[in-house]
């Protein structure tokens, strides 16, 4: 059971607020929501939701369309989605269409799929495994032209505080 081609066949992204919104501050927790903290300007934030919006990023994979190509290839089409949702508003959506290649049991699981809309649980692993890896950096990328927070969490930085005065010159190694 491999995965032998992906490739995408579309790639959409959209932000529905204005694009001269900006956030500063960026808060991701593991939980996939982002914390913002809106730019106030002149005005002083009376109440702490004048400051604080909360923005949730979900993201998933789905496999739209299982054939058979012969008695070992499938051809998977799938589409990957980000949604991001402020309040009670969508703020932006990105949506990655795309086919791959399987190489494994492909009339078995063709016909697990016609008949239930499943897969065994080690190939949907693979799969939605591969899906994943390939279309979250291209989300990543996309978000960043579209100025929306990264679709999955930013690891945070943690600079331990030095016990002695460290060499001159140098500064320490973030892993």
């Amino acid at each position: 059971m491999v995965v032998k081609t992906f490739e995408f066949s579309s790639v959409d992204g959209r932000r529905f607020v204005k694009p001269t919104d900006r956030w500063v501050n960026l808060r991701v927790d593991h939980n996939s929501t982002v914390t913002l903290i809106s730019e106030l300007g002149d005005r002083q934030a009376s109440k702490p939701t004048d400051r604080w919006v909360n923005l949730r990023v979900d993201h998933n994979s789905t496999v739209t369309l299982i054939s058979e190509l012969g008695d070992r290839q499938a051809s998977v089409d799938f589409r990957f989605t980000a949604n991001y949702h402020a309040s009670e508003a969508v703020v932006g959506l990105i949506q990655i269409e795309g086919n791959l290649l399987w190489e494994g049991d492909a009339r078995a699981l063709a016909k697990s799929w016609s008949v239930g809309g499943q897969m065994p649980p080690e190939v949907a692993q693979e799969i939605h495994t591969v899906i994943m890896s390939n279309c979250i950096p291209e989300a990543v990328i996309l978000a960043r032209e579209l100025r929306l927070p990264p679709p999955v969490p930013i690891p945070q930085v943690n600079v331990p505080q030095p016990a002695a005065k460290p060499a001159k010159g140098r500064s320490p190694e973030i892993a």
